[in-house]
């Protein structure tokens, strides 16, 4: 085994115990197909209370990749594309997935991963006033990330700018919530799921990167909007026959406030890694307040550093110098912790 401390992502270990004991406690049950099993039922209703919207579809998918590109095709025109920030997740790191689906993403520039509502008023605003707007790609989305890759996280009054950009322009708003349990357990954070369900018009709940061992629940405030998602999401060959083995896994994220109190170590963790990493002269990059810390280091630190600690490359930052991110989970111990920050003192 690799005796290396690890804080290279969110995802790496399996799932919360309460998962693994109820997916072992149900395992013999003979449960209905494709989440119409009445564990699933109930976690859909779990999550429908904690969004404040009872008539809102609910659907479970694997992951956060299937989970953007289903949605962005079921939202869009075949003649639209999707705004994203250019480091926007769908823009870099899922391969090419949304082109791949037929839809160009219309990249803008963000600043700590964030866009604003007047960059997406002008994008909008230049193709309606194109003359040869009918030969282009008609901007008919937005897709947000809570929190953005740079851990950052939209506050409730961008969100609702952003939402009133869309309602002018008819354009759809589509957040990702891969890490959403890690915005929610923020102490600055004031973007709630209900908030979510009444600006958006659709968006997913993470899982696998927030105590599940797979899995993401879209949600659809508006059950009309796509009143034939479910044969869709199977049209994408994304619907899992055995759909108990998400459904099970929310319905126990769901319990009680499980979703963002498992989250909340992972914040005061990270906050304790970046208090350290200040005191002892590191540079950090951005401002992220949640579970992704990124950080300045010299290349000879770095060499050095790998030896004892995964983490992940982000960019260069100059010649001498990279962009490094340590990642907390909901899973991640205080040892480990305390022991990452003995050796970043060490190498300071």
């Amino acid at each position: 085994m690799n005796d290396r401390l690890s804080f290279a992502s969110d995802y790496l270990e399996g799932a919360h115990p309460s998962i693994l004991k109820r997916l072992a406690d149900t395992n013999w049950q003979k449960l209905p197909g494709y989440g119409f099993d009445e564990i699933s039922l109930a976690a859909k209703d779990k999550i429908r209370q904690a969004c404040h919207a009872p008539n809102a579809e609910v659907e479970f998918l694997v992951g956060g990749t299937q989970a953007n590109a289903v949605m962005i095709d079921a939202l869009l025109q075949p003649y639209q594309g999707v705004a994203a920030a250019d480091t926007g997740h769908i823009s870099v790191h899922e391969a090419g997935a949304i082109e791949a689906g037929g839809h160009k993403v219309l990249t803008l520039p963000g600043h700590e991963g964030k866009i604003t509502a007047a960059q997406i008023a002008e994008l909008a605003g230049d193709y309606a006033a194109d003359a040869n707007h009918d030969h282009m790609v008609m901007p008919g989305m937005v897709y947000l990330s809570q929190p953005t890759e740079f851990g950052t996280l939209y506050t409730r009054s961008e969100l609702q700018a952003i939402h009133d950009v869309c309602q002018q322009y008819d354009m759809k708003l589509y957040v990702d919530g891969a890490r959403l349990s890690y915005a929610l357990a923020c102490t600055v954070n004031d973007v709630t799921m209900a908030d979510l369900a009444t600006l958006c018009d659709a968006f997913y709940i993470g899982g696998t990167k927030c105590g599940a061992l797979i899995g993401e629940a879209v949600v659809i405030p508006d059950p009309q909007l796509l009143p034939h998602l479910f044969t869709m999401i199977k049209q994408h060959g994304a619907l899992l026959a055995k759909g108990r083995l998400l459904g099970i896994q929310f319905d126990e994220l769901f319990k009680d406030d499980r979703y963002i109190d498992i989250a909340r170590p992972a914040i005061l963790y990270a906050d304790q890694i970046r208090d350290y990493l200040k005191q002892n002269g590191y540079q950090l990059y951005g401002s992220s307040p949640t579970n992704q810390t990124f950080f300045v280091i010299e290349n000879q630190q770095l060499a050095r550093l790998e030896q004892q600690v995964a983490f992940s490359f982000w960019e260069k930052y100059d010649e001498t110098h990279t962009i490094i991110r340590f990642a907390t989970s909901w899973a991640t111990q205080k040892q480990d912790v305390d022991q990452l920050c003995k050796l970043m003192r060490e190498l300071a």
